[in-house]
């Protein structure tokens, strides 16, 4: 465990929870509040959490907030579009100069995981309540850590199948399966400048996923996972470097041909 505290924000559009009483029913805090909670109790004093959600001015995503953010948990369905493009290229730099990013369920399709992925993110879906099972196919990596066996299962869950339009992964950590027969990367990672980022299937709204003691244990870990390692770059932008040792007079540029216009 670090000697400071990892700080998460837990960011979710919270629109299902307040139009659809099966789900507020489920949620009845919202999804944020059960993703931010699960990690309290997991991680106890080695997070500090908050929340951000859609409505909220600038989303709750000011840059001061992601300032203090070390990894952002994202979780989003009906409302992708009213994602306004200035937070989504905000989230991105930060992703960029170190903060972690945990894309949950629905999220594939959101404007910051398609950004980064530069891809559509696009998949084949089908609500069945079916069981799914999660083989873990990287059991050394730090997320699948404590997980026991080969899979786990859920016993309902929406489908997500291939082919899912994204980048070939750095690592891939689970493989789903699904009753009516599909197969699905599950459980991804990728590197984006100096942040690292997890996507992760389970997590439909109208089933109590994110209580399932596995689903919380891997998201518990993919937090301790992405956060950043003391990274130098973090918050520094672009910056002219000084030279670490003398020039030459004759050797030396003239910087200002070299500033954005």
């Amino acid at each position: 465990m670090p000697d400071t505290p990892i700080r998460v924000t837990g960011w979710n559009e919270f629109v299902h929870e307040r139009t659809n009483q099966a789900v507020a029913e489920i949620y009845p805090d919202g999804i944020h509040a059960a993703i931010v909670k699960l990690l309290d109790e997991r991680l106890g004093s080695a997070v500090r959490t908050r929340t951000a959600t859609l409505d909220e001015p600038e989303h709750g995503l000011t840059d001061d907030v992601l300032s203090e953010t070390d990894v952002l948990t994202w979780w989003g369905h009906a409302a992708h579009d009213r994602v306004d493009d200035a937070v989504v290229d905000r989230v991105q730099r930060h992703v960029l100069e170190g903060m972690g990013l945990i894309v949950l369920h629905s999220g594939h399709a959101s404007k910051i995981f398609r950004r980064l992925m530069g891809t559509n993110c696009s998949l084949r879906w089908r609500e069945a309540a079916e069981r799914e099972r999660l083989w873990i196919v990287n059991p050394s990596h730090p997320i699948a850590e404590g997980l026991e066996g080969e899979y786990f299962e859920l016993a309902h869950a929406e489908m997500y199948g291939e082919f899912f339009d994204i980048p070939a992964p750095d690592e891939l950590i689970f493989i789903s399966w699904f009753e009516g027969g599909e197969v699905f990367r599950g459980g991804s990672t990728f590197r984006r400048g100096g942040g690292k980022i997890f996507y992760f299937c389970p997590g439909h709204e109208t089933f109590p996923i994110y209580y399932d003691k596995n689903v919380r244990r891997v998201i518990a870990n993919a937090v301790r996972w992405a956060a950043p390692c003391g990274s130098p770059y973090r918050g520094k932008g672009r910056n002219i470097a000084e030279p670490l040792s003398p020039i030459t007079a004759e050797h030396k540029v003239d910087e200002s041909l070299h500033r954005p216009k």
